[in-house]
């Protein structure tokens, strides 16, 4: 009945579709009167529009004008024209929704529209990819039409100073990636006047590639920490006596992805740390509780984190891989000991570990925007999380064009050694006629032992993964070349087209060296423009992009990125996947039934099953593990829920502390609480005056104001009610007060106040950061007995924040209240940010931190600074960021030029 339904009315989504035609058709009946306009009345619509909602207009109404100037205007400037197929995706983007378009559909253009719309209202729209490459690319490509009719652009990329972004998200239209969003707000939030931040608000973002940053990166929250003591020796003490267990020490959970001593491990592992005098006692003496986290860290490095698979060692240095994208993930670290236990394993620098200074999740990040819409190729499979956790809706668009791409049965082979036989031979001869492969793998290691066996067969192929990244648009916009081989991992090159035949545009920037004529430029372009049709002619009589897996991901999505690389814009092409029972997937969670079928059905050595019905027992593990992982996230963004209040409230009083110019009545109203809760502490309400503790009280209170208050004699007195004993001692502690502000002098009172205030409130949230990661370390053994952890943590976390606020109040009464008169600014705490942080993404599969070091909290440009002139850049440290933008450490990029001209 279901179907027969959808038979008559259409499904949920081709009716949301239908919707959308009658104002599609709006906006192409104005074409002919834009067309008309020249460029100087096409530009001044743009004030026309934000005329028209300065007087109260909606911006809904001004959506088919908008439209159809941004489609005038590229094609006049880029010489492309919006589909209507792309009209619908920018309808459905503006509405604040996802809209999933196929790969070569063109996101890119189709997120000018509701950007251009909605930047009319002159609060700033982002724009948020997934890679740095991405966000220069868009915003200058882009960017002409924009700029065309009157807008500012600006981008955001690694490396850039504080004055440099803030002009950038003061521009209507701002690029950059989610990651370089999310630290500024963090560190916004970390800085001391409002003048020094850099970000205006959160009123509108478009996401690209959504599907990869709000689900793949939103398992991992934001975290910005700074060092701590350094322990290098003790890293690498524990790391030797590692290689010294045996297997019956430990046991290895691929499954869950944990490893954990037995008691035989436990035993042994305690004889080697008190036979190298590393142990003093037993080793789990509540003294010697860090010992016991670096030994379980240490075994961790060892068994759950491979070379050329979970990182690589470059420069000396250990880096992470992404295991969604295999990229490199440069300066990002594990948190907790990992990373230091990883580099002592290779035999690296050791760097200090690190405390949490700011924290927060994709989630919560991009849950701070008014309005919020996504675009990508993946949506649909992960609807319900969209719906769940950011209320976005998800649309599919159709395809401009029928998609022509032939997906063919997976083949599943018992072993990796077979598998890789008979895809060699598929490569072998879908080059030897002539048709374009993309072969993808799920990590460097397979793709490299893949391009071994290539180079051993004489077949010429490009490799890209993290090793090779630079060369990534290149590489992947001449993957359509007749008979090209390219191998790559997973999600690389997303974002990119694969044309048939090649990228004029990129063949044509490779080919000229800069002292072109215009004329020579054109005669170049013409030139490659015939070789590319040519190639393309060959490419498409020979089948089009042929993409190859090696391999099933864990998630449907990303197995759907790798096949919507071909089919594009009505191209031919085909898709297969090649497995094995050793593939993670499959020998994780279906290899022993899998393999009794095979040997039953008398499967030979180098034979394959190839049956739909595979497809679909595969399909079902795959959403198995999707659903795992959605159930991670959901718990990761719970326990983030708890303190996401707590943050708020903490960033939103640091703005307003910062905002008011004299906060002398909020140090007055703190003052009089820690005296109002001083004394209720130590003389109850319904106490009897025989047990009131006055003697502590008096303590307690000279301890904090400085000062001998009569308490007890005022406590002696007949009759006398606490509330009496209240206003007495908040009239002395007034009077002091006044005295001490009397010395100083109001001008300089209101500068130590603020100044003692913002410093107080950090120190004060960052310890309490602390106890929260403990606190969320250890509460899951709460459930051991019969108590949920989350609730566990929700009460535990409200008492941690109420007892912080009191000690941050009585800390600033303390603090101004025994403040020395000679003291001057200079020698009282200092509200600094810290020299040195980092970047921290926390992997929720493993509880561990990805971390990013970063040179410090983006200080502003020297005066006169130009990012191309290095003589303006002044002194640069060896490991900062080079201030040319490059993204490399100084001394790897300028540097290196310096100290060999030296």
């Amino acid at each position: 009945m279901l179907n027969f339904a959808k038979q008559i009315f259409g499904s949920v989504n081709e009716r949301k579709v239908r919707h959308l035609r009658p104002l599609v058709q709006r906006i192409n009946a104005l074409e002919p009167t834009f067309e008309a306009l020249s460029d100087e009345a096409l530009r001044n619509k743009t004030s026309e529009y934000r005329h028209r909602l300065a007087r109260g207009g909606k911006i809904d109404d001004v959506l088919p004008e908008a439209f159809a100037t941004v489609r005038e205007a590229a094609k006049r400037v880029l010489g492309m024209r919006h589909f209507d197929t792309q009209m619908m995706g920018g309808i459905i983007l503006h509405q604040g929704k996802i809209s999933e378009m196929r790969t070569g559909e063109g996101k890119t253009l189709v997120a000018t529209l509701p950007t251009y719309l909605n930047a009319l209202e002159s609060r700033g729209v982002h724009v948020i990819t997934v890679n740095d490459y991405l966000a220069k690319r868009d915003s200058e490509w882009m960017g002409q039409v924009y700029r065309f009719l009157g807008l500012s652009v600006g981008v955001i990329v690694h490396g850039l100073y504080d004055n440099e972004r803030r002009q950038a998200y003061a521009a209507d239209i701002t690029y950059g990636t989610n990651n370089e969003f999310g630290f500024d707000y963090l560190r916004d939030n970390m800085k001391y006047s409002l003048g020094e931040m850099v970000q205006r608000g959160h009123r509108y973002a478009i996401v690209d590639e959504v599907d990869s940053i709000l689900i793949d990166e939103a398992r991992t929250p934001l975290i910005i920490s700074g060092p701590t003591e350094d322990r290098s020796e003790f890293y690498k003490s524990v790391n030797q006596l590692i290689p010294l267990l045996t297997a019956e020490h430990y046991e290895h959970d691929e499954k869950q992805r944990s490893v954990t001593y037995t008691e035989l491990g436990s035993e042994r592992i305690e004889e080697l740390l008190v036979e190298r005098g590393l142990l003093q006692g037993s080793m789990y003496e509540p003294s010697n509780i860090t010992i016991v986290h670096h030994v379980n860290q240490a075994l961790r490095a060892h068994k759950l984190f491979h070379r050329d698979k979970d990182y690589i060692v470059k420069d000396s240095e250990v880096v992470l891989i992404d295991e969604f994208t295999g990229r490199m993930m440069h300066g990002r670290r594990l948190s907790e000991g990992l990373h230091q236990a990883i580099e002592a394993k290779e035999g690296v620098n050791i760097q200090p570990e690190n405390q949490t200074l700011a924290s927060i999740t994709f989630q919560n990040y991009f849950r701070l925007y008014d309005k919020l819409a996504g675009m990508t190729g993946t949506a649909s499979t992960e609807a319900a999380e969209f719906g769940d956790i950011y209320k976005l809706d998800v649309v599919e668009i159709p395809t401009n064009r029928p998609v022509q791409r032939i997906d063919i049965d997976d083949e599943v082979y018992r072993t990796a050694a077979e598998k890789f036989k008979a895809i060699i031979a598929d490569i072998e001869e879908t080059h030897r006629k002539q048709q374009p492969v993309l072969v993808g793998t799920v990590s460097i290691e397979k793709s490299e032992y893949l391009s071994t066996m290539l180079k051993q067969r004489g077949i010429p192929h490009q490799v890209l993964n993290a090793r090779y990244h630079e060369q990534e648009a290149q590489i992947v916009s001449q993957a359509g070349v007749p008979g090209a081989v390219t191998i790559a991992t997973n999600m690389a090159g997303r974002g990119t087209d694969i044309q048939l035949g090649g990228n004029v545009d990129m063949r044509l920037k490779a080919a000229l060296k800069g002292d072109e004529t215009p004329d020579q430029i054109a005669a170049f372009k013409r030139q490659i423009e015939e070789d590319v049709q040519a190639k393309k002619r060959i490419a498409l009589d020979a089948g089009g992009l042929y993409v190859l897996g090696t391999e099933r991901h864990e998630s449907r999505r990303i197995d759907n990125q790798l096949r919507g690389r071909t089919g594009r814009q009505g191209d031919p092409g085909k898709s297969k996947f090649y497995i094995c029972l050793e593939d993670d997937l499959l020998r994780i969670f279906a290899a022993d039934r899998l393999d009794a079928i095979m040997r039953g059905l008398g499967i030979q050595e180098g034979e394959a099953i190839v049956h739909p019905w595979m497809n679909k027992a595969l399909e079902t593990s795959q959403r198995r593990v999707e659903q795992r992982n959605y159930e991670i996230r959901k718990n990761l963004l719970k326990y983030d829920d708890v303190i996401n209040d707590q943050r708020k409230a903490i960033f939103e009083q640091r703005i307003e502390f910062m905002r008011t110019a004299d906060v002398a009545p909020i140090i007055k109203d703190m003052r009089h609480d820690v005296v109002e809760k001083l004394v209720w502490r130590h003389m109850p309400e319904k106490a009897y005056p025989e047990q009131w503790n006055t003697a502590e009280l008096k303590i307690e209170a000279e301890e904090i104001f400085g000062f001998t208050s009569p308490v007890d004699t005022w406590a002696a007195e007949e009759g006398i009610a606490q509330q009496e004993i209240i206003e007495r001692l908040t009239r002395e502690v007034d009077h002091a007060y006044a005295q001490k502000a009397a010395m100083l002098g109001p001008d300089r009172l209101r500068a130590v106040e603020k100044q003692v205030l913002l410093s107080v409130v950090d120190m004060r949230w960052r310890e309490h950061l602390s106890l929260l990661d403990h606190l969320r370390s250890v509460v899951h053994l709460r459930g051991y007995a019969q108590r949920d952890p989350l609730n566990e943590f929700k009460t535990e976390a409200f008492t941690l924040f109420e007892r912080m606020l009191l000690d941050l109040r009585t800390t600033i009464t303390r603090m101004l209240l025994r403040l020395q008169i000679g003291q001057t600014e200079d020698q009282l705490p200092k509200p600094m940010a810290p020299t040195q942080t980092y970047e921290i993404h926390q992997n929720p599969d493993t509880g561990e931190n990805e971390m990013g070091r970063k040179a410090d909290l983006h200080p502003l440009a020297p005066d006169g600074f130009d990012r191309h002139d290095p003589r303006t850049w002044g002194k640069v440290s060896r490991n900062a960021p080079c201030p040319c933008g490059s993204g490399k450490k100084f001394k790897y990029c300028h540097g290196q030029a310096e100290a060999q001209s030296a």
